[in-house]
């Protein structure tokens, strides 16, 4: 009888056994006169060499399926919103990806928010049934699929030209809520058209001129859109040394070295010259040039007058943003706030910011569900939003998250960087050993 060894220098081997040999393995087993015919068995030895068969070396080199078009080869290998961070930025010029990635002044206050997720610790459980975990939830009186936001975000057409539209409609599958800026690049009514079923908020920045303020209040109104959210963080505007360096304003401040970049970037720049002139679209119909100084837009005035007059006028949701200590947000909900958005601005304002997931259970010790609470900064995974989640927030916003996305691949970028989320949330989920978000709700601590 001969076998097939491996052999320390010349390789496999086939050598002979004595009968002798053959003779100490186990004796076959004898079949009954019913049974099946049993092979000799042959012992074990993981050194022994064997030809594999056609079957098996095809269940072995098992190819990734070929992709149907260029954008699902470009996304074929993402696995993070890093992967989408690094796709964008040789997608765009450096002007338009610092933007989106930098942040104010030496960065501080975004590491904050970051690093605060590091502290994060989950409180798991074992052997619950979790083959099914519901990521569901509400969010402001309505159904979400995920406890997520799209954050509002200006300039999404400079992104990618598709801009806001391209994000309401992922949203729109996804099932989770959008928030149209006032700078952004699309108008309240073209957005509704594009997204008829989306869960629409509108972030309303209050300029000085309150008539104009009024008019984009009662077209959100007029338009059915959910909530209105109102940003508080920004009487000034935060110092980002990475998009100035790069030039960046509307209408863009074009310098040799910009102008170049642009140029080497021929189909974002054709998509730029061929669609639209940017431009802030729901201020299209009121006074004024609509690509004035981003500046100019916000009121160093703004205070407690102006959300009691907004309370009276809008008879939706009314959500504040940028709330930074449990006082402000004691104070807003008693003022009429529906929900407070816990949030440095994604660390685009002051520096030297409180990190947001530093600040949500005390927050949610004082509200005690008088309010919604949502949080912002920094967060890029499903699994942080989890950690929000279990620390008391009903959902978290993500803003450079989903422009990773669009600036990356457009719409499919976007419901790339949301299946990520999802994914995430429900591998979490279902390591803890909870089957929804209640169960998730009280077991989450900061370290």
């Amino acid at each position: 009888m001969s076998i097939l060894t491996p052999h320390d220098h010349a390789g496999p081997q086939v050598v002979a056994v004595s009968p002798e040999q053959e003779a100490e393995w186990p004796a076959p087993s004898v079949p009954d006169a019913h049974g099946p015919q049993v092979a000799p068995a042959v012992p074990f030895d993981p050194q022994r060499r064997r030809l594999p068969s056609v079957r098996q070396l095809r269940s072995a080199l098992r190819f990734r399926p070929a992709a149907k078009t260029v954008v699902e080869r470009r996304l074929a290998g993402v696995e993070t919103v890093e992967d989408l961070a690094s796709i964008a930025k040789h997608r765009v010029p450096a002007a338009v990806f610092e933007y989106v990635h930098g942040a104010a002044e030496g960065h501080v206050s975004l590491r904050r928010a970051r690093d605060a997720f590091d502290r994060a610790e989950f409180d798991p459980r074992v052997l619950h049934n979790v083959e099914d975990v519901d990521l569901s939830t509400t969010i402001l009186g309505r159904d979400a699929k995920l406890p997520l936001i799209l954050a509002p975000t200006a300039f999404n057409r400079l992104m990618e030209h598709h801009g806001e539209p391209a994000v309401a409609r992922a949203a729109q599958r996804a099932g989770v809520p959008y928030s149209l800026s006032t700078m952004g690049t699309t108008s309240i009514e073209y957005l509704t058209q594009a997204a008829p079923q989306a869960d629409l908020w509108f972030q309303l920045t209050i300029r000085k001129d309150r008539d104009a303020a009024a008019e984009l209040v009662d077209r959100a109104a007029a338009a059915g859109w959910n909530a209105l959210v109102l940003g508080v963080d920004t009487p000034a505007v935060g110092h980002r040394r990475d998009a100035s360096r790069h030039g960046m304003s509307i209408p863009p401040r074009l310098t040799p070295k910009t102008f170049l970049d642009m140029a080497a970037h021929p189909r974002w720049w054709f998509n730029l010259a061929t669609t639209e002139p940017l431009a802030f679209e729901s201020l299209r119909p009121l006074t004024g040039p609509r690509t004035r100084p981003v500046g100019t837009l916000y009121d160093p005035g703004l205070s407690f007058a102006e959300l009691a007059w907004l309370r009276e006028r809008w008879h939706g949701k009314l959500v504040l943003k940028g709330i930074q200590s449990v006082a402000d947000a004691r104070t807003v909900v008693d003022a009429g706030a529906d929900a407070v958005v816990l949030s440095s601005h994604g660390g685009r304002q002051l520096e030297f910011a409180p990190a947001p997931l530093e600040l949500l259970p005390g927050v949610a010790e004082e509200l005690r569900g008088q309010a919604e609470i949502i949080i912002d900064s920094g967060i890029l995974t499903g699994t942080q939003m989890i950690a929000a989640v279990g620390l008391g927030a009903t959902a978290v916003m993500v803003g450079r998250a989903y422009l990773y996305g669009l600036m990356a691949a457009g719409e499919a970028g976007v419901d790339k960087m949301l299946g990520l989320f999802e994914a995430d949330a429900r591998r979490t989920l279902q390591l803890m050993g909870a089957r929804n978000l209640d169960e998730v709700r009280g077991r989450v601590r900061l370290r």
